[in-house]
């Protein structure tokens, strides 16, 4: 009997070993959990997404760009390149393109400057904290028409909260949405929806190590050397992506300088300043009110190489101005 369990001992598989019939593990070779196909499963929505919504009206808007289409007739030619062609003889095309230029230039660092301003302000431990936080994100929810249509409100010469206070101050009222006045209440009303950045901001703030500032501070240099020389550069990614950001959405303003304009009764856009006669209501002009579906094409595609050089031209200066932590050239 001894020698039976002997012999069966003997003739069992070793802890851990594989059943009979299955290869033992390659040597060198890792294990995964996951296959490429449950990968590419996962990422399939996007990927459709991206090629439905954005390759495919991009080739589409192009080949409309080299037609002479009206959006509605079927009687439409081939012109070729002749839409940019006059496209580059096109006096209000390139003055709505210099407006936009000086709007972006403007409103893109005063965004930037202060909801880094609130960020710092709303760091501090104070009472209700979370109460002013709320307050000031507030406004970057509320959509963008409800938005327009307040200030257009308070805009208003003759009932507007804001002539309203000029009065009682005694500087008596304000044309707001005629020029010369009208970029500086489209200004306004941009600046209105920074909460986002806002809270962008805060969140960089809140991930600058205590150390660095402390340090900073026994070595005898003041708050503002050391929100300039240590907050500053450690966030400067993030006050990065911020300027790339606002850049390319500054560029695309549509919505605020058409709800801000005249409207007749039925409430269609009749006049729109030209002080706020940025490039993209040119566009929309060239499409809606005109009917040039090819023209305005050729527009949107001269207009996206615009907005991709100047994108690579911010990108680039990054690395005068942008402090990593890990510097990006350095290889492993």
């Amino acid at each position: 009997m001894a020698d039976v369990v002997v012999e069966k001992v003997r003739g069992a598989a070793p802890a851990g070993a594989l059943p009979a019939g299955r290869d033992a593990p390659r040597p060198g070779r890792r294990w995964s959990r996951y296959s490429g196909r449950t990968f590419y499963l996962f990422v399939s929505p996007w990927v459709l997404g991206f090629l439905l919504l954005t390759v495919v009206p991009l080739g589409y808007a192009f080949a409309m760009s080299l037609t002479n289409f009206d959006g509605s007739s079927s009687l439409w030619r081939w012109v070729g390149l002749s839409n940019y062609r006059e496209l580059l003889h096109d006096s209000a095309a390139w003055s709505s393109l210099a407006r936009t230029l000086v709007y972006t230039a403007i409103v893109v660092p005063l965004s930037v400057a202060v909801a880094l301003g609130l960020a710092v302000l709303l760091n501090r431990r104070l009472r209700a904290v979370g109460l002013f936080r709320t307050v000031f994100f507030l406004p970057s929810v509320v959509p963008v028409v409800a938005t327009a249509i307040m200030w257009k409100l308070v805009f208003n010469r003759d009932a507007g909260l804001l002539n309203a206070i000029l009065e009682r101050l005694g500087l008596g009222t304000v044309t707001w949405l005629v020029d010369p006045t009208a970029f500086y209440a489209l200004i306004i009303l941009t600046l209105w929806g920074l909460g986002g950045g806002m809270v962008i901001m805060l969140a960089a703030l809140q991930g600058v190590p205590v150390e660095l500032e402390e340090a900073a501070v026994v070595d005898g240099a003041s708050r503002w050397r050391v929100f300039w020389h240590v907050t500053v550069p450690m966030i400067s990614p993030v006050i990065f992506f911020q300027v790339v950001t606002g850049v390319i959405m500054s560029f695309q303003v549509l919505v605020q300088p058409l709800l801000l304009a005249e409207t007749n009764s039925i409430g269609a856009v009749t006049n729109v300043p030209p002080s706020t006669h940025l490039y993209m209501v040119q566009v929309y002009q060239e499409y809606f009110a005109n009917q040039r579906f090819g023209y305005g094409s050729a527009m949107l595609w001269v207009f996206f190489v615009i907005i991709l050089i100047i994108t690579l031209l911010v990108q680039r200066s990054s690395r005068f101005w942008v402090y990593y932590e890990v510097d990006r050239d350095q290889k492993d």
